[in-house]
């Protein structure tokens, strides 16, 4: 009788670390049947590791809502509806980028109401496939209120108040040109140790001025945090006066409002393609956050290449890229 009880004390031990070893693997693998995770909680009941799992699946929950990123950037491209190859070529140059450790960012593309019915059907189809259209309520236009628009829209489109008062859906929102490329990480890594509260970052314009304080950013691609979208929205200053350049114009309204007391100038890791040479570009060099001008294949061919945006093609037997 005592050898048959120690046999099954014995039985009993290993079992129950059998059952251990198995609710963590099926923890590793992200294993979510009902019956299996019951099981795996009941097996944990008497231990630290419910609480634990408990966290995760919160936390995995949660972040549907409110991903737990250290930086998160909106980028909008503002655009034409009838550039569907464009956008296409855009989402290649942006998609195979890596992703940048904590940090989410969403690159957009901005234009006002569709006005034709090709558009309609052509448009829908690009944002069932890949969900990163904004249409502004708006007429196309360069310089008469476009980028309003879309600043001063951002706040309703992405609101959460009714969850969250207070949570910013991005830390910081980007206007960019479609003739600009943007490099992700390095852009990011700027990012990181600069404020997140009443912040314009850029390149300043005029070429030869290296004080974003005086003039202006270009419109290239400028930023503004979160905080500063909201007053775009809420203040009259922006409202009456919406017409001319409008990078200027939007330099014009932060002076006005006595905004943006943080600022950045990226220059010279952002800007012109160097060729023709002028007084506003150099040569293309390693440290770039963005290239502008960048208005003919040849011109982007040239500027991937030197970035050897190809590099991490995986060989296969489906294809010979020399």
């Amino acid at each position: 009788m005592k050898k048959y009880s120690a046999n099954g004390r014995r039985f009993i031990i290993s079992s129950f670390f059998f059952i251990i070893f198995l609710c963590v693997l099926a923890s590793i693998n992200e294993i979510r049947f009902d019956s299996f995770l019951k099981f795996g909680r009941c097996a944990f009941s008497q231990t630290t590791t419910t609480n634990s799992s408990a966290t995760f699946f919160l936390r995995v929950n949660s972040s549907s809502l409110f991903p737990n990123y250290e930086i998160r950037i909106l980028i909008g491209i503002l655009t034409l509806p009838d550039q569907y190859q464009k956008r296409h070529f855009l989402r290649l140059i942006y998609g195979t980028q890596s992703p940048v450790m904590g940090a989410k960012v969403d690159v957009k593309f901005v234009f006002c109401n569709l006005t034709k019915e090709d558009q309609k059907i052509l448009v829908a189809l690009e944002i069932m496939r890949y969900d990163d259209i904004i249409i502004l309520n708006c007429q196309e236009n360069m310089n008469k209120g476009k980028t309003y628009t879309y600043f001063s829209s951002l706040p309703e489109i992405f609101s959460v108040s009714n969850i969250q008062p207070y949570y910013p859906p991005y830390h910081y929102v980007m206007k960019a040109d479609d003739d600009t490329y943007i490099r992700l990480e390095n852009f990011v890594e700027s990012l990181r140790p600069l404020p997140r509260e009443d912040l314009y970052y850029g390149y300043v314009i005029p070429c030869p001025s290296m004080d974003p304080f005086v003039h202006y950013m270009s419109g290239m691609g400028y930023l503004v945090s979160w905080d500063v979208v909201e007053w775009i929205k809420d203040s009259d200053i922006p409202k009456k006066h919406l017409e001319g350049p409008e990078d200027k114009v939007f330099g014009e309204w932060l002076r006005d409002g006595h905004r943006a007391r943080h600022r950045y100038n990226a220059k010279w890791s952002m800007y012109n393609f160097p060729d023709p040479p002028t007084r506003c570009t150099h040569e293309l060099w390693p440290d770039t956050i963005a290239v502008h001008l960048l208005k003919n294949q040849q011109k982007w061919i040239q500027t991937l290449n030197y970035f050897n945006v190809t590099r991490d093609l995986k060989p296969s037997k489906l294809y010979n890229i020399p």
